[in-house]
């Protein structure tokens, strides 16, 4: 299976496509040492999000890592943030500007498309299904992109990221009714710091899927990793501080169903 995928009974879907760990021997046979480290994984949101199975919600998680294809990326490979820098759909090197394969062994336009056909399209396509499932039961369903990223990253951000960094593709993606429910659940705590449409405004899944006039509504939350695990080699998952931070998303969540159910 290229994914794992529970189908659940409210109107809400979670993807989580920078889990993935696996990378497929024959491309692992062409990648540098650094690569086969994954450092730039969503490390842990499944076991940080373990209270979505109590809520009955549906989630969509990746089983590739984002270095064999980035899943958040368009097929056409277009930049999300133009004039800033980037990973692309297949990645060449790390957030640390590490190159990711051997000498001569980056992968070709062949190659790209394959992996398309091969890894990117079939997590697309039951993200697609689930959402219009969800749709014809409920009439709305809310898509929430979980992310996570070191919390300080030279080539994209200056200094220190913002805790919580929520992305609705300047509100493009998402009616702003719900994102005062789920946002404001988090302005009024005062243990982290948070941004809306900052550096990160939504990637691909985000921008796409998220129709609002479809009653689709889809918001990113990109959060720093010091929250809930160490972000250093072998980034260990940290349950005391996950369990500090999982109430406010257990709730950010709960009030983002109850929204879209009025």
């Amino acid at each position: 299976m290229d994914y794992q995928f529970h189908a659940g009974g409210i109107p809400l879907l979670v993807s989580m496509p920078h889990v993935g760990l696996d990378i497929p021997g024959d491309i692992a046979a062409r990648m540098t040492p650094q690569a086969l480290q994954k450092a730039d994984t969503d490390w842990h949101l499944r076991e940080l999000h373990g209270f979505l199975q109590g809520m009955d919600a549906s989630v969509l998680s990746a089983r590739w890592s984002r270095y064999v294809i980035d899943l958040n990326r368009p097929r056409e490979d277009t930049n999300l943030y133009p004039g800033q820098d980037t990973t692309g759909l297949l990645p060449m090197d790390t957030f640390h500007r590490e190159p990711l394969y051997l000498p001569g062994q980056e992968p070709d336009a062949q190659d790209r498309q394959r992996r398309v056909e091969r890894y990117w399209a079939p997590y697309h396509l039951q993200l697609q299904q689930e959402l219009e499932r969800l749709l014809r039961v409920h009439g709305a369903v809310v898509l929430w992109e979980a992310h996570s990223i070191a919390s300080r990253v030279p080539r994209f951000f200056d200094g220190k990221l913002p805790d919580l960094n929520f992305g609705t593709a300047d509100g493009a993606s998402c009616d702003a009714g719900l994102v005062d429910a789920v946002v404001g659940l988090a302005r009024v705590q005062e243990q982290w710091s948070m941004a809306l449409n900052g550096r990160f405004k939504g990637g691909h899944i985000t921008r796409h899927y998220g129709q609002p006039a479809r009653r689709v509504h889809a918001i990113q939350l990109e959060m720093c990793q010091c929250l809930y695990m160490n972000e250093a080699a072998p980034f260990a998952y940290r349950p005391d501080l996950a369990a500090q931070v999982q109430p406010l998303l257990q709730n950010m969540m709960e009030a983002a169903v109850a929204w879209v159910r009025r």
